[in-house]
């Protein structure tokens, strides 16, 4: 199914005709979940590109509005919902449009502040009352679950890489993380930290977005971005900025090693680039 322009101008057309003369334009930067399209100057369009992600649209439409109010900087929030059409099976999301640029394109004024405010948010994020709040499952990929769910294919990524990766350092953080577990309160989890979820404006933090994978439960896939993001003095400000024991992060590098290494062992397709970046990880989170 192509989902473009043209589909979303038909959609519109029939289930909010008081918008169809706005422009629509698909965002530069896709990512996997959802295909995205600015709705004039003030909204966004959101549609799910696979069955396996439709859950997402009824659990953000629920749940962002109610964190947001306790949130001290801005999240998607969905103003309607599509149903679904002749063109396309699913329900789908119009979202109010927020300023700022990726993370991984945005210009950052400084990395240190920039780090204090994103474990600002997080600790804020991390206090919100979670009862109903969804569990981790196969939907969202068991973010905010045990690491045991990617056991077997760790280990697969770490025995296609024992010529590229110091194996004996992987193996044994990786078996001291799947032995440790969350002792604390479950907490709201986002499940995709990462730059390109991050917005800039005016060099300093503005928004984090797609919260498909929220769930409530271990917020240590949320502090891989520690290593992904941070390095140096802003990753001691980040770190220490949030009150986590010592096993949580011990996971956090475990989650990060985790997608770093079915990345680099080809196991999760990227390009060549990518799979560079994540070797780079890889060494970060073994320091």
């Amino acid at each position: 199914m192509i989902i473009d322009e043209i589909l979303v101008h038909n959609l519109i057309t029939r289930q909010f005709p008081e918008l169809k003369n706005l422009p629509i334009k698909a965002v530069a930067h896709q990512g996997c979940d959802n295909r995205t399209f600015r709705l004039g100057k003030e909204l966004l369009v959101r549609l799910p590109s696979k069955q396996e992600y439709t859950f997402q649209v009824e659990k953000e439409q629920l749940w962002l509005p109610k964190l947001a109010i306790h949130l001290p900087y801005q999240i998607p929030i969905p103003i309607a919902q599509g149903q679904p059409d002749v063109d396309y099976p699913w329900k789908w999301s119009i979202y109010k449009w927020l300023k700022g640029e990726s993370a991984l394109l945005g210009e950052i004024n400084n990395l240190e502040s920039f780090a204090h405010d994103l474990a600002d948010f997080m600790n804020a994020f991390q206090r919100i009352d979670t009862a109903g709040g969804p569990l981790p499952s196969t939907q969202n990929f068991y973010r905010g679950g045990a690491l045991l769910n990617y056991d077997e294919e760790t280990r697969k990524a770490i025995s296609l890489l024992k010529d590229n990766v110091d194996q004996k350092a992987v193996l044994n953080l990786w078996e001291k993380a799947i032995n440790t577990k969350y002792a604390g309160r479950p907490v709201w989890v986002h499940g995709d930290i990462s730059p390109g979820n991050i917005l800039v404006a005016d060099g300093a933090l503005s928004a984090i977005i797609d919260f498909g994978q929220l769930a409530i439960g271990d917020p240590a896939c949320d502090l891989t971005i520690a290593w992904t993001m941070f390095y140096s003095k802003s990753r001691d400000v980040f770190i220490q900025s949030i009150n986590m024991e010592h096993d949580t992060w011990v996971r956090a590098k475990a989650w990060g090693l985790w997608k770093a290494l079915i990345i680099a062992a080809g196991i999760s397709e990227a390009n060549a680039i990518e799979v560079q970046k994540e070797f780079r990880i890889i060494e970060e989170i073994l320091v």
